[in-house]
């Protein structure tokens, strides 16, 4: 399950591109939560906090307990936005949910195992699907479903069908999708072996050499120059 971790966030009022650069020169990342009956609110969390929020999540989905003023709001990580050089945290999203409440979320799909038709026959792995639309209430969320494939044969495959889900979650994608497959090895033609003819090249016709004893009798043969 989604572990559900706890980050202190504060209100911000003040916006546009003045306000947000004094805000990450002071060490902060703007950020908004959203959803539930509440009214969109700007905040602001602290770099160091988020940085190390992201880098110990063990998937993609993080449920969040927001401080927030002194009351907390459960919140799951909707969106975090990162500059293109450098990858520094620029922004966050959060959409504010309730433990009664069913959520939509995208989970990582990783499988486990060595296929059979891998391993012992030389065919390939192909992963169809890399991440499977669910849905649950919050206390539900898995970081990541794992798919164990060591059973599959080349020419097998897992269909959504198949995959086993965490209890309480189910998928909205469509049931006979094929997540994973094994396929054959591919064989590559060998090149047809050139011909002799074809490896020697083209025939070259060279002048033929004239035998030096006939060109000898050749030239006594023929009548001297008259001297003028």
């Amino acid at each position: 399950m989604a572990k559900q971790v706890k980050l202190t966030a504060e209100r911000r009022t003040a916006t546009g591109r003045s306000a947000v650069r004094k805000l990450k020169t002071s060490g902060f990342v703007p950020a908004v939560i959203y959803g539930a009956k509440d009214k969109a609110e700007t905040l602001q969390v602290s770099r160091r906090d988020i940085n190390a929020l992201l880098s110990h999540a063990a998937g993609e989905n993080i449920l969040v307990e927001l401080e927030i003023a002194g009351k907390n709001r459960l919140a799951l990580v909707q969106e975090v936005q990162h500059a293109p050089l450098g990858g520094a945290i620029l922004h966050v999203d959060f959409h504010a949910v309730s433990m009664d409440e069913v959520i939509q979320a995208d989970v990582p799909l990783e499988p486990t195992g060595v296929a059979n038709g891998v391993k012992n026959m030389g065919g390939l792995l192909e992963q169809n699907l890399r991440s499977l639309a669910i849905e649950c209430l919050p206390r539900d969320l898995p970081d990541v479903i794992r798919v164990d494939v060591s059973a599959l044969n080349i020419g097998d495959a897992i269909h959504v069908r198949e995959i086993p889900l965490p209890s309480g979650v189910t998928t909205r994608i469509q049931p006979d999708l094929t997540a994973f497959s094994v396929l054959a090895p591919t064989v590559e033609e060998e090149p047809v072996a050139a011909t002799a003819e074809a490896a020697a090249g083209p025939e070259v016709i060279r002048e033929k050499k004239e035998d030096p004893e006939a060109a000898a009798a050749k030239d006594k043969a023929a009548p001297k120059e008259q001297k003028k």
